[in-house]
């Protein structure tokens, strides 16, 4: 039981730091990706990765091949689904904190 107990702190402590490294090289690899597929410059590649994984979608660049346009519905959900993660991730941290802080404020009273 103190094992699973101290595998989960593990993964608090570093949590924040894994997702955002699995973020950056999710961002890379739609940047390299773009740039072989569609021949687009580096800085169009990533900010084409960066409207995709955001949902905004401008429609200033679209994938026109229908390899970079299949691996556009699998990096669109990846990076939801690791946004997604994050979030609550940070959502758990501020409710610990929250709840830490609180527990300290009623043991002075």
């Amino acid at each position: 039981m103190k094992d699973g107990a101290a595998a989960q702190s593990t993964w608090d402590k570093h949590a924040n730091q894994v997702i955002a490294g699995l973020a950056l090289l999710l961002f890379a690899l739609g940047t390299v990706v773009y740039r072989l597929t569609e021949g687009w410059e580096w800085v169009d590649s990533f900010y084409f990765s960066t409207i995709a994984l955001t949902t905004v979608g401008f429609g200033d660049f679209t994938p026109s091949t229908t390899g970079s346009k299949l691996f556009t519905v699998f990096y669109v959900i990846s990076g939801i689904a690791l946004i997604t993660t994050y979030l609550n991730q940070l959502g758990k941290r501020f409710a610990l904190r929250a709840a830490k802080h609180k527990a300290a404020s009623d043991g002075d009273t």
